[in-house]
């Protein structure tokens, strides 16, 4: 199962990024925006997400993956259940969140120096 150290891996490479515990439960965030967040068990993670996007996500693998909260709906975020995904997966998902985040110079630098093999976010 993924866990919070896994995800810490992927953050600690991302500019801006930084970790923060807010109600018991682990957050990473640029600025005041956050882009992953665990549940209090850790076996749920929220991630920034396209809201056009969630429902197909949703149905297409619906064992992966969950809507949020309705109070949540509003926002670009889904779930994830840890158990249920692989680390190329998070990854991914952890990456494209914050890319959210980001402006798109400092999204763009990290495409440019990964695809120089400089960083893998490993």
């Amino acid at each position: 199962m993924i866990t919070v150290d896994d995800v810490r891996r992927i953050t600690a490479s991302l500019p801006r990024s930084y970790e923060v515990v807010v109600g018991d439960r682990i957050k990473f965030r640029v600025g005041r925006l956050v882009f992953a967040a665990f549940s209090r068990d850790e076996t749920v993670m929220g991630v920034g997400f396209p809201k056009d996007e969630r429902a197909a996500m949703v149905a297409a693998e619906p064992d992966k993956f969950m809507l949020p909260r309705k109070s949540d709906m509003r926002y670009n975020w889904i779930h994830v259940r840890l158990d249920a995904i692989d680390l190329d997966e998070v990854r991914e998902l952890v990456i494209d969140g914050w890319r959210m985040c980001v402006p798109k110079k400092v999204a763009a630098s990290l495409h440019t120096v990964a695809d120089d093999g400089i960083d893998s976010c490993d």
